[in-house]
């Protein structure tokens, strides 16, 4: 038995669930499933199997279900309980509560209310996937998941095109096909693009290459399992030495180094690291 019985505080705790491997848990994600007066989750049934996995003890505490479609009476039912002083768990069917699953309407009248909301952090299929990927992470946007008429999703990635990060996003194993074919029209097939699926799972597979030979690789096939779709930030001309030095120059007469740095990186999407070691020299030259 892992896991401990501590008296909690009252409020609400937002616990992270494994996205696939059930030992992929924290031990304070235990402790407080095991100590809360109330379970609350997105899905009984994975909270439940998830309990008995790590043996857990319900006992006599509720176990209550909160998900999208549960609106403000199920909002309410939950705040009652923290009026009433319980500390509530509340958990998502996998991965962290807020992170494309449920659980922000909830966070945000608690905090209204006065409440104390914490987390347990852990799981979470956008930073494994970004570990995995082997694409830039100094910068990334998570757009969640792409509209599924054709149309509707062409003008999604157009509006993403220019962010300067890696963009990740949750797809359907079956539109997949059809998002990787979108978006290789409208970001570029040329652009490095990675598929993570099942991740952490007996079939974890990730796939890289651009976004050109991967709607080809994947086709038509409806793929099986969670997919997670990461693609390189969009490229961008090449920069003589002579401009970046004029830029950083400018940026030096009203800006920190660091500042400047951060400034010139980001307009003209180079490395950081690069352009702050040449407004050190520039700076130091003065």
């Amino acid at each position: 038995m892992n896991h401990e019985i501590r008296r909690l505080e009252p409020g609400l705790y937002f616990v992270a669930t494994p996205i696939g491997t059930a030992r992929d848990i924290t031990l304070r994600a235990l402790d407080i499933l095991a100590s809360a007066d109330v379970i609350a989750a997105e899905d009984t049934r994975s909270m439940r199997r998830l309990l008995e996995i790590h043996g857990v003890r319900l006992g006599d505490r509720p176990l209550i279900s909160y998900h999208d479609h549960s609106g403000a009476k199920g909002r309410a039912k939950l705040l009652k309980l923290l009026e009433e002083g319980n500390s509530v768990a509340y958990g998502s069917e996998a991965g962290t509560p807020l992170i494309a699953d449920p659980g922000y309407h909830l966070a945000r009248e608690a905090m209204d209310a006065g409440h104390n909301v914490t987390s347990a952090p852990g799981p979470s299929a956008i930073i494994t996937a970004l570990t995995l990927a082997g694409l830039p992470t100094d910068a990334f946007f998570f757009a969640g998941f792409l509209p599924n008429a054709k149309g509707a999703r062409q003008s999604a990635l157009e509006a993403v095109k220019a962010v300067p990060g890696t963009l990740v996003f949750y797809e359907s194993p079956k539109r997949v096909g059809a998002m990787l074919r979108d978006a290789a029209k409208v970001l570029g097939g040329e652009r490095v693009a990675v598929v993570c699926r099942e991740l952490t799972k007996k079939f974890e597979e990730v796939r890289r290459g651009t976004l050109q030979s991967l709607a080809e690789d994947i086709g038509t096939d409806a793929l099986r399992g969670e997919i997670v779709v990461l693609i390189d930030r969009q490229g961008t001309e090449e920069h003589g030495e002579a401009d970046l030095e004029a830029a950083v120059r400018q940026a030096l007469e009203s800006m920190s180094v660091r500042d400047a740095a951060e400034s010139v990186a980001k307009a003209y999407n180079v490395h950081k690291r690069k352009i702050y070691q040449l407004a050190l020299k520039l700076s130091s030259e003065e």
